[in-house]
């Protein structure tokens, strides 16, 4: 007894000597965060999936429609004292740490805007805006505000896509990159029930900036300014078609654009005419390919390989999802990621405005250098 009881205390002693920062950390309370706006149709999956983890807590959800707001906080059970029609009340009484924004892409400058005065970070839904001059708006308010604003696409999460950077601009296994195509549809909002108030925004040319060419043209735009580094095209050539027009009256539901870079091309499909939907990106290097069909599907072929599927790896927990990236930026443990980078939609953003141009006039627009 007298042994054990000797042993005890040496241990407390060594216990109350090893320095406080190598001890274990306590934990972290969960993230304060906000959501602005409800009409996007994501919104849904998104408070699914925040409600369903311990280290984030919803403190707060506003939208200026009180019907669908009671909607919203009733589906998903966030008290009534928790629900704003005023989107500066909600964030001056919750005090979030963050904000996800899921409004119509026109109101982005806004909530952006209202946030970084608080010094509180932004995550949006795709895309960042519907015009170069939003976009510099959204930019000066983050500069002033000394806030990171992001971007948030379902594409950014696959492990193919990850698979594709590691083996094309990594290793370089395929030489350089010399063209991309990117597809991303389906069969429509209409045709796939998106909720009604989706639905109003994204056939409104003020509030979406087009129609399938900005809901689903930035998603190509997204991933080749990634896989250009950041570099601004030389021309964007485009054209926009309606196919439904009495469902679609007043934006396009069809476009391909051409983006020219001084090595590459891209090639962008956007649809809301498919019979399927599809979210696929094919880059071809100087001596092989890597095609990816969704987010766990890769083809890959290039030298002495010959054209076979790979299983990619898993992302990092803190890219493994549009929720763990949020957490991770909003508690200052890592920058925004690429894909998600305001630098990068910034030039996603030139791009889409330079292809609305182009659909109109019939020209190739040339981005002029800055």
């Amino acid at each position: 007894m007298r042994h054990w009881l000797r042993v005890l205390a040496i241990a407390g002693i060594v216990g109350a000597l090893i320095p406080a920062e190598a001890q274990e950390p306590a934990a972290q309370p969960p993230l304060r965060l906000a959501i602005a706006g409800l009409v996007h149709g994501h919104v849904s999956g998104f408070l699914r999936g925040a409600q369903g983890r311990r280290d984030v807590e919803i403190v707060g959800i506003f939208d200026p429609d009180a019907a669908l707001l009671r909607q919203y906080g009733e589906r998903y059970k966030v008290p009534e004292t928790a629900q704003f029609t005023d989107l500066v009340a909600m964030l001056d009484r919750t005090k979030p740490e963050a904000v996800a924004s899921f409004t119509n892409t026109y109101d982005h400058p806004a909530i952006v805007e209202a946030a970084a005065t608080r010094h509180i970070n932004v995550m949006m839904e795709k895309p960042l805006a519907v015009s170069k001059v939003d976009g510099q708006r959204i930019k000066r308010a983050a500069e002033r505000g000394g806030v990171e604003v992001f971007v948030n696409y379902e594409t950014t999460w696959y492990p193919s896509h990850g698979a594709i950077w590691a083996l094309m601009k990594e290793k370089k296994a395929a030489g350089e990159i010399r063209k991309m195509v990117a597809m991303d549809g389906h069969q429509g909002p209409k045709a796939i029930n998106v909720q009604p108030e989706f639905f109003a925004w994204l056939s409104d040319p003020v509030k979406n900036g087009g129609g399938a060419l900005y809901d689903f043209g930035c998603y190509g735009a997204n991933l080749m300014t990634w896989l250009m580094d950041n570099q601004r095209p030389l021309a964007v050539t485009a054209i926009t078609q309606h196919f439904q027009p009495a469902v679609y009256p007043h934006v396009d539901d069809e476009a391909t654009i051409l983006v020219e870079y001084p090595k590459a091309q891209g090639i962008i499909q956007a649809s809301w005419n498919w019979p399927a939907s599809r979210k696929d990106l094919e880059v071809y290097g100087e001596r092989g390919f890597t095609i990816a069909t969704g987010g766990n599907s890769l083809r890959v072929a290039l030298p002495n390989e010959p054209d076979h599927v790979v299983t990619p790896d898993a992302r990092a927990a803190d890219e493994h999802d549009s929720i763990a990236h949020l957490l991770a930026v909003a508690r200052g443990k890592r920058k925004p990621n690429a894909l998600s980078s305001l630098e990068n939609n910034l030039i996603v953003t030139e791009i889409l405005e330079a292809a609305r141009e182009s659909s109109r006039s019939h020209q190739r627009i040339s981005l002029a250098a800055r």
